[in-house]
């Protein structure tokens, strides 16, 4: 008997890349089916995009955490005891801004951009892996200044979270200001100027 139907036309792995791209450049609410049909290529049907990812909320969550594997890695130093807290801090910021000024991939970070992706009350779940990841982000810069304080490096009365709200909330506004056309080595030179930041409170230190 003849089997019934025919091969994808396309590679799927390389499908998630290109709905990546599209989720990451136009957010989740305003990318429309039929965009991610025509960025995926090979001519596929209605059908068959259901039958290869089940929903466009389910091709969004694996686009998500395709992106949280790879691209948001950058802030992972923020994480790594064997770096001092200001290096590993500095580390995450210039990595980041690096990344989101590439050529090959949409400007901006997809997890600060996430909380314009999906605006609307009943798909705030669908980016709730975003929101996990930007608090992620925070409590790594906490942790980095809990770390300077412990080790007598910062003055004692330093307050972690409003210094870690610093390097947080210049980080979140790469995104929008690299879309602006903010070049990376704007931000690299910003970034030595925020560092500034952690030096005044160490000066202050007994």
């Amino acid at each position: 008997m003849a089997q019934m139907g025919r091969p994808r036309a396309f590679d799927r792995e390389q499908a998630v890349d290109q709905a990546l791209h599209l989720f990451w450049e136009q957010g989740y609410e305003s990318t429309s089916l039929s965009q991610l049909k025509a960025g995926i290529g090979g001519g596929i049907s209605a059908p068959s995009f259901y039958a290869a990812f089940g929903s466009k909320e389910a091709l969004y969550q694996e686009a998500v955490q395709r992106y949280l594997d790879t691209y948001a890695r950058v802030t992972e130093s923020l994480w790594d005891d064997t770096l001092a807290p200001a290096q590993a801090i500095e580390l995450a910021l210039r990595r980041s801004t690096k990344m989101q000024c590439e050529r090959h991939h949409p400007k901006g970070c997809m997890v600060a951009l996430g909380v314009m992706s999906a605006p609307t009350p009943e798909h705030a779940a669908v980016t709730l892996p975003l929101t996990q990841s930007r608090q992620r982000t925070y409590a790594g810069f906490v942790r980095c200044v809990e770390r300077g304080i412990a080790s007598g490096e910062l003055d004692p009365a330093t307050d972690a979270k409003a210094l870690a709200t610093v390097f947080n909330s210049f980080l979140l506004g790469v995104s929008i200001a690299a879309r602006d056309g903010v070049r990376h080595a704007v931000f690299d030179a910003a970034i030595t100027q925020l560092m500034r930041q952690w030096d005044v409170a160490r000066a202050q230190a007994v």
